[in-house]
């Protein structure tokens, strides 16, 4: 018998690195959307930047926040989804795996900037990668100018889900896969 790895997907690259580089979302697995949850943590001065562009700099929004006496700092916590909550993620998003599954992900990189980036798991109470680091580029990721100057396996790739998750992993919510390197915080 398999157990059962719940994990919301970070459906933006989560930069951990402050070398971070670029500007993408990862649009498979599917990322946490906007709702009710993240305006009335976040306020709408964050909310509206990333309505206007989802691929935004998670390095805005502080300063979105600080105008915004609707910001509630413990609970929206930027730093994480760019404070995209789990109560707005429809239950279709959550991503259920096993140890040893091979998960495909898609990314596009709107505004390519060459740097680092990785593919990780993080543990939402603590906000700590979990394990290794699924996926790494330590130097090389999202080159060019424009979209097409992404080389397609830096847009299309797998990883593999690794063993020791199925516990603290086991309740939707309290893992994320995160990815870091497009200058965002997204999930």
């Amino acid at each position: 018998m398999h157990s059962v790895v719940v994990v919301v997907v970070v459906a933006t690259l989560v930069a951990l690195v402050p070398s971070v580089l670029g500007h993408g979302l990862i649009q498979t697995p599917p990322s946490r959307p906007v709702g009710p949850t993240v305006v009335a943590n976040c306020g709408n001065g964050v909310v509206t930047q990333i309505r206007q562009d989802n691929t935004s700099h998670v390095e805005g929004l502080p300063e979105a926040a600080a105008k915004d006496s609707a910001y509630k700092a413990t609970l929206c916590n930027l730093w994480l989804c760019k404070g995209l909550q789990f109560a707005d993620n429809p239950t279709a998003n959550v991503q259920k795996w096993t140890a040893g599954q091979v998960v495909p992900l898609k990314v596009w990189v709107r505004i390519p900037h060459e740097g680092s980036a990785n593919v990780s798991i993080v543990d939402t109470k603590s906000n700590k990668v979990v394990g290794d680091m699924l996926k790494v580029w330590s130097k090389g990721y999202a080159p060019g100018y424009k979209e097409g100057d992404v080389p397609v396996d830096q847009k299309e790739f797998s990883v593999t889900i690794p063993t020791g998750l199925e516990t603290k992993c086991a309740v939707a919510g309290d893992c994320v896969s995160c990815s870091s390197g497009l200058r965002q915080y997204t999930c």
